[in-house]
């Protein structure tokens, strides 16, 4: 799939950054998007799964269910490993893996913080629709700092349907009080891209798996980076919205 790229880092000379547009909320996922915590989200699966006798999960595997909810992807993987405990107490014992995890590091993407503080000053909506539970994006917003400028939050645990179904976008554009074809998602994941364009969202997509851009979901997005974070700049980003107004 040939996607248009958004432009690289600019030499210090160059002219300053565009101002972001006021017709448009932004919808952040948070895992793969935001914050680098996909390597934690593994550490506490298979930590969860191992405590159940499963020694076969491995990153590869792991990759298969990003973008998906947590508790989608324990269903998934109980049924394929034939773990019989109940959801709830996979769930939780993932999510406290998780917390502990996220607690001790979780590394935001040095672009992507500077397009949030951009955002931000520019006075631009914004939200966070994760398939993490409430629990997960509290500490990792507060770990992070991302909380100072990112206060409307909505996880898949507080809706129907997670991602692939657009629910939590549409939860997240609601909580703005702004319509759906007013949003543009910022996605990692195709089950995300998806997701964003079953809402009526604009998507600009940034694959996390770098394999997965060709993925037919990716192909909804307004804006795929193939090369996820590795391409994507914060003045890129606002003139690509900029263009859009």
């Amino acid at each position: 799939m040939s996607s248009p790229r958004v432009p690289g880092p600019s030499a210090p000379s160059a002219p300053s950054v565009p101002s972001a547009p006021s017709a448009f909320s932004v919808l952040f996922d948070l895992d793969g998007t935001l914050v680098d915590s996909e390597p934690n989200y593994f550490e506490a699966t298979r930590r969860t799964l191992a405590a159940h006798g499963v020694t076969g999960f491995d990153w590869a595997r792991h990759t298969d269910f990003i973008g998906i909810g947590t508790l989608e992807t324990l269903r998934t993987l109980a049924a394929e490993y034939g773990v019989t405990a109940p959801e709830e107490e996979l769930l939780d014992a993932t999510n406290r893996h998780y917390l502990e995890l996220a607690r001790t590091a979780t590394p935001v993407f040095p672009e992507m913080r500077a397009f949030v503080e951009r955002l931000y000053a520019e006075g631009v909506p914004m939200a966070v629709a994760s398939g993490s539970s409430p629990a997960a994006i509290e500490a990792v917003l507060a770990g992070t700092g991302l909380d100072a400028y990112l206060t409307t939050t909505v996880s898949a645990e507080e809706v129907e349907r997670g991602k692939p179904a657009p629910d939590v976008f549409l939860e997240a554009a609601r909580r703005l009080g702004v319509a759906p074809e007013q949003c543009v998602v910022l996605e990692d994941a195709a089950p995300g891209a998806a997701a964003a364009h079953a809402a009526g969202m604009r998507c600009l997509a940034l694959p996390y798996v770098p394999g997965t851009a060709d993925d037919p979901a990716f192909a909804t997005a307004d804006l795929v980076l193939p090369d996820g974070q590795r391409e994507f700049t914060a003045r890129g980003a606002l003139a690509w919205l900029a263009e859009r107004t």
